[in-house]
């Protein structure tokens, strides 16, 4: 097989016409050839840090809408299903993965659960780890979130660590606002990357000391206009990726929309690709093709070095995606799951209190980190409520591993002027997830989910829209088109229940999680991540 075009050549930073030859898998041959063939052909996108979980289909179902943007390759976290079933949940991902051509690269999750302060379905300590570095599955540690953990020498903790490096496998970090001495003990305990940083000092900072930033920019974490600027410089020790993006924004668009963004604002193309195609591959030693003689016959055909249009996408020499279609083909799956929760009654939401200030949990657009304000409540015969007016709404969180009471905190930023929505998608352990105007609207939502054994959902009195995720409480059993639609009809309604948030779930989902500052709300309570230790809601 014969493929013409204009041959991007990364390294030596050069386009020519030319010719790609293909046999069995594996290019033969690469040579300069006269033709009239305008569209350019490179190596393709890698998704630098990924949880595939979070656009609630299983690998294979991601991995047909993802070739379609020439994505090729990820570098995969399986930490969520593994807070839900432990090892037995990442080794569903790899053997999932390996049905589809797209190469998921998957780690051993370092960090189940995140912290002892959560309730998860599963534990993962380091002799799990030892056993799942061992696998040539595994490419690597996967983020190390306990950064309290390396920085106080937590023995379990560095035992982890070590046996990643036994492996000669690198370790991934994540210390968002880490800076100074603390993150030179983090970088020095053998971690290699962050994509956590949030501004470009920060960034900046972490780069000068030898570690490789990721550039990240999901469906809620977007910090791409905050880093770029870093690429002139950088380039050779920066990469792209999601972390986590929900099935309507997949259908859109993957890494090939942040080269796109990254040539408008007038950077160097071969320094963008370098980032989105070359230094994933090299830093984690990945079983993807660069377009040389000899390597794998992975790679894209693109319109334009502009728009990055895919035309084509080719994984082991075969044409995977072509013009908008994917060939991937569809391949069954178990749902395993784990949750044991039975439903709740609306007095199991109530907050009997006369504080006269409370603590409030500050959502913030596009970040994963909240603040910590303090607020008048609002106080009904002797109960604290949602204010509506004051956009300060009751959240709570609901153990889905047991029946146990729920914990309840208030949220400002959501916005919502009636009804409540609700996900059992919630960094990291998992638990049911709820912001409402009523607790009888609360109620209904959390039960909902109780019912369908995981999902997200939007109510409002008879108003009812709900997306089943019966794989692990977090994944679909439906394709990524179909999931997609029922997650933006969703979305939209918590819009227009009165959320101004971008992605109100995506938000959601993160209000759970203990690990990045500050105020968090976790099944056994009101959680701080600057003192990382349990707060009250009344403020003294």
């Amino acid at each position: 097989m014969q493929i013409q075009g204009q041959i991007v050549d990364i390294p030596n930073r050069k386009i020519y016409s030319g010719e790609v030859t293909v046999e069995n898998g594996k290019i033969s041959s690469i040579i300069e050839k006269q033709h009239n063939n305008k569209n350019y052909i490179l190596p393709g996108f890698i998704d630098a840090h990924i949880h595939i979980e979070s656009s609630m289909l299983v690998p294979s179902e991601f991995a047909k809408i993802a070739v379609l943007h020439g994505t090729l390759g990820t570098i995969s976290d399986p930490h969520e299903i593994a807070n839900v079933l432990g090892k037995e949940g990442v080794h569903y991902m790899i053997e999932n993965g390996k049905k589809v051509p797209l190469k998921f690269h998957f780690g051993a999750p370092s960090c189940v659960p995140a912290t002892f302060f959560e309730t998860a379905g599963a534990v993962i300590d380091s002799d799990q780890i030892k056993e799942l570095m061992a696998l040539d599955d595994i490419y690597y540690l996967s983020e190390m979130m306990n950064y309290p953990g390396v920085l106080f020498d937590d023995e379990e903790v560095l035992k982890k660590i070590a046996w990643a490096k036994h492996f000669n496998k690198p370790v991934d970090g994540h210390a968002p606002g880490l800076r100074g001495e603390p993150i030179k003990k983090y970088i020095s305990a053998g971690i290699t990357t962050d994509h956590e940083c949030f501004t470009y000092d920060e960034a900046a900072e972490k780069l000068s000391l030898g570690m490789k930033v990721l550039i990240r920019e999901g469906s809620a974490a977007k910090n791409f206009e905050a880093l770029i600027d870093l690429l002139p410089k950088h380039h050779d020790n920066m990469m792209f990726c999601s972390d986590d993006k929900h099935p309507d924004d997949l259908v859109v668009g993957h890494i090939n929309l942040l080269c796109k963004r990254a040539v408008a604002k007038g950077y160097d193309v071969f320094k963008i690709l370098q980032m989105a195609c070359i230094n994933p591959v090299k830093h984690y030693n990945m079983n993807i093709g660069l377009l040389q003689n000899n390597d794998a016959a992975d790679f894209i055909v693109v319109e334009d070095l502009t728009n990055f249009n895919v035309l084509q996408t080719y994984i082991d020499g075969e044409l995977v995606a072509k013009n908008g279609t994917s060939f991937v083909k569809h391949v069954d799956f178990e749902t395993p799951n784990n949750f044991n929760t039975s439903k709740k009654e609306i007095a199991d939401f109530a907050v009997t209190s006369s504080a006269s200030k409370i603590r409030v949990i500050e959502a913030l657009e596009g970040q994963l980190i909240t603040n910590e304000i303090h607020h008048k409540p609002k106080i009904n015969n002797g109960k604290i409520v949602s204010d509506i007016e004051n956009d300060i709404l009751k959240m709570a969180v609901v153990n889905r591993y047991a029946n146990t009471q729920p914990t309840i905190a208030f949220i400002k930023n959501f916005g919502l002027k009636s009804g409540a929505i609700a996900s059992s998608v919630a960094h990291d352990c998992h638990n049911i997830v709820v912001v409402g105007t009523s607790d009888e609207e609360i109620c209904k939502a959390v039960n909902i989910l109780i019912e369908n054994k995981g999902g997200i959902c939007a109510v409002n009195g008879s108003d009812v829209k709900s997306l089943a995720l019966p794989v692990a409480g977090i994944m679909s059993d439906k394709n990524g088109w179909e999931t997609g639609k029922l997650y933006q009809e969703i979305d939209a309604m918590a819009k227009e229940l009165g959320s101004s948030l971008k992605a109100p779930f995506m938000t959601l989902s993160f209000m759970a999680l203990l690990v990045i500052p500050d105020l968090k709300l976790s099944d056994k309570g009101l959680f701080s991540g600057n003192s990382f230790s349990f707060v009250d809601l009344e403020v003294e």
